[in-house]
């Protein structure tokens, strides 16, 4: 099988999502941004917090891709290349973020 790439589009995320794809995903923001703004089904998961959490990630991509995503896309990127590092490759980033996701999928999420 080969790697999945390290980002996702919001309207692919989507499509996968209405398809029924098994994915997890994991908002890595703080959670004060994560209560002016969410996605529906997300587990919070800090960025600061991630290594602490590395077990618990890596029970839940082995039966679901997880989708990591932040404001813009930048820290969830970087979370992305860390969990590569670390071996988990059933990960990717949602591009732009959910600044994004609000802009092309979702006019529901406020945008901040």
């Amino acid at each position: 099988m080969p790697a999945l790439p390290f980002e996702t589009l919001p309207l692919e995320l989507k499509r996968r999502m209405e398809a029924g794809e098994r994915l997890r995903l994991i908002d890595v923001r703080e959670p004060q941004e994560h209560a002016v703004a969410s996605i529906s089904g997300a587990e919070l998961i800090p960025m600061g917090t991630v290594p602490a959490r590395l077990t618990h990630l890596e029970a839940q991509a082995d039966a679901d891709v997880l989708i990591v995503f932040c404001h813009h896309g930048v820290r969830s990127l970087q979370v992305v290349n860390w969990l590569r590092e670390q071996g988990i490759e059933n990960c990717q980033s949602l591009a732009g973020g959910i600044d994004r996701w609000a802009a092309e999928v979702d006019a529901a999420v406020p945008r901040y």
